[in-house]
């Protein structure tokens, strides 16, 4: 089984693409780049045959430009990282904490590749390729991206788990524009290792990246909401909304089936259940319980405990 890579990592677990496959892509890319770079060019010799010597050359570097290196940026641009090649080898460029990547992105990874690939027949690209440790050339290490397979295997531990029914929706509304991409980043990668953290530590750590990300988007962290639950519901709110942005409306469900990984928090319940006795309301402590019927016995809750 498998599962899809979004441009949002919709797949919790991104999967770097290996030298053999990029390559591929590469190749093809460059047949296809070829091919129009030429017909181009022998359009233009016909209209400009009566031009002068300086204007031809101008009309030929334009070409040039625009064909082989505009092109490029613009294709990677507008679909999300997957180019012609990428799409028939099945893989998609991503920034390094698995979102889409965008023209600043692209920009730079045309530019460097013109010296990596057109002007060394990419050869320096495949060196830092096997160099670098997950398979990036020059123009991914500098424009902060990653090229990853599109299908992965589901991943059996360290994914990220998903937030407590309770929770879920509660974000909508929060402003996540001023959010930098590392903190991205360094929230994903800490749900995905924190059962395997130290408790007090991982909960200090929770503790930090939960107040950093309320700082950037002006809201604090809602009361009785412990820092893991919390950074990720916001998390999945982000991916929800860059996978609308970039495959359109409706609504984003994991491929493959269910509902993703059990949670780890704790047998939280949904509001709103049948008998309502285990809907999550708000503690005399301003804390997250379930209710027991009315009598006031706390029981069930978020299962995150801070370590004494």
């Amino acid at each position: 089984m498998s599962e899809l890579v979004t441009g949002e990592a919709v797949a919790l677990e991104l999967q770097p693409a290996r030298l053999p496959s990029r390559a591929l892509a590469m190749v093809l890319d460059l047949v296809v780049l070829l091919v129009v770079y030429v017909v181009v060019s022998v359009v233009l010799v016909l209209a400009t045959a009566s031009w002068d010597e300086a204007a031809r050359r101008a009309v030929s570097i334009a070409a040039f430009l625009l064909v082989l290196v505009g092109a490029p940026i613009a294709v990677e641009t507008l679909s999300h990282g997957r180019s012609l090649g990428k799409a028939a080898a099945g893989l998609r460029v991503v920034r390094d904490d698995g979102g889409p990547i965008r023209f600043r992105h692209a920009l730079v990874r045309g530019a460097l590749g013109v010296v990596e690939i057109l002007l060394t027949f990419g050869v320096v690209a495949c060196v830092a390729s096997l160099v670098s440790a997950r398979g990036r050339r020059l123009g991914d290490v500098f424009a902060g991206t990653l090229v990853v397979r599109e299908r992965v295997p589901v991943a059996r531990g360290g994914s990220v788990p998903l937030p407590p029914p309770w929770l879920a929706g509660r974000f909508q509304e929060l402003d996540l524009s001023g959010v930098p991409d590392g903190l991205w980043l360094a929230i994903r990668q800490y749900l995905g290792r924190m059962n395997q953290l130290d408790p007090q530590v991982g909960w200090v750590m929770a503790g930090r990246l939960a107040g950093e990300l309320a700082g950037r988007t002006g809201v604090p962290v809602p009361p009785g909401v412990p820092p893991a639950p919390y950074l990720a519901a916001v998390l999945q709110e982000r991916q929800v909304r860059e996978a609308r942005r970039t495959f359109g409306g409706g609504p984003v469900v994991n491929v493959g089936g269910g509902f993703g990984p059990p949670s780890p928090y704790g047998p939280a319940s949904v509001p709103g259940s049948a008998s309502g006795a285990d809907r999550p309301v708000d503690g005399p402590s301003g804390g997250v319980e379930g209710v027991d019927g009315g009598r006031g016995e706390a029981r069930g809750g978020t299962g995150f405990v801070p370590p004494a």
